[in-house]
């Protein structure tokens, strides 16, 4: 059965992740959630909670290629997605591709970049091109952005526009780990002040991008019932009318929110979707899509308190 090999290979995966980021179980999650929906992750945490680490192991896992930018004041577009430069020995011009041509392009620290330089992240986490003078050219077909921001470092940030934000399937709130599992954290990588190097770590590939292909199809062949369908857009409704909420999600997130739920149903071996796949993935896909009312923020409520509600108010299919 093709799910149930899916399933064992979401358990492999987080069993060795597991071995290197400690109590981060629902992040590794929703990283495949998101790679098998070719979707987009934005992880926000304060510094030093392992995000960076997290990328880089879940890329060594699935054996993809991995490209890191530190995001500055000072990054220009040509310096992500690339330029044509002048060749003198052939008189033409010759196309100098950027970081962003690989299969995973970890953003580290995006919201400290100017917009012009975020901007040129958008048609490639929407199309999967990019386009240099005038001239597009088609990035790897495992191509995902895993992002990074720290909410507690105010002084020479640039908040993301609405129109970035929406870019990412998932925004994942990275928060401090409890104590025994910080505990666990000090005793395995306690020895060094540097970031650890993965192949000490004995994180060996457990398949590559064909496999993760493979999987994509698997997916796309999953069907929702009517009465799941139904839920996914009265939860996304829902949040157009809610008096704690400015703007409500768009017409793109139900369909995201219906194509990650497929895809959590695969990674727990089932050709089907429940609506707890849909419940599980509600706030993480929609925190970052929502705009709270200025009485809301009035009375102290924050973006998940507010889809709590949500998911409350809206009766899931039995």
């Amino acid at each position: 059965m093709s799910t149930e090999k899916v399933r064992e290979l979401g358990q492999a995966l987080r069993e060795r992740i597991g071995r290197v980021i400690i109590g981060q179980e629902e992040a590794i999650q929703l990283l495949m959630v998101a790679l098998v929906s070719e979707g987009h992750v934005l992880f926000e945490g304060p510094p030093g909670t392992g995000k960076t680490l997290l990328a880089r192991s879940f890329a060594a896992c699935l054996k993809l290629e991995l490209k890191r930018v530190q995001f500055t004041p000072d990054l220009m577009p040509g310096d992500l997605v690339g330029t044509n430069l002048f060749n003198f020995q052939t008189n033409s011009f010759t196309v100098t591709k950027g970081p962003v041509f690989t299969e995973l392009l970890l953003a580290d620290e995006i919201n400290r970049t100017p917009p012009k330089t975020q901007a040129a992240l958008l048609e490639a986490m929407q199309e999967r091109t990019v386009t240099i003078d005038g001239t597009s050219h088609p990035l790897s077909a495992g191509f995902m952005v895993v992002a990074t921001q720290n909410p507690i470092e105010q002084e020479g940030t640039y908040p993301l526009p609405e129109a970035q934000l929406d870019r990412f399937l998932f925004k994942v709130l990275i928060g401090y780990p409890g104590r025994e599992e910080e505990v666990v954290m000090v005793r395995t990588h306690g020895h060094q002040t540097t970031m650890p190097k993965l192949d000490q770590l004995g994180l060996a590939p457990l398949c590559d991008l064909r496999y993760i292909q493979w999987v994509r199809q698997v997916v796309a062949g999953i069907r929702l019932a009517d009465e799941t369908v139904a839920y996914v857009v009265d939860l996304i409704r829902a949040t157009r009318h809610h008096p704690a909420l400015q703007y409500g999600a768009s017409p793109r997130a139900a369909n995201m929110l219906a194509a990650a739920a497929r895809a959590a149903a695969v990674l727990e071996g089932r050709e089907f979707v429940i609506p707890d796949d849909v419940k599980g993935l509600f706030k993480p896909l929609l925190r970052h899509r929502v705009v709270l009312a200025p009485s809301a923020e009035v009375d102290g409520l924050g973006a998940d308190q507010v889809l709590e509600q949500v998911l409350a108010q809206v009766p899931a299919p039995r």
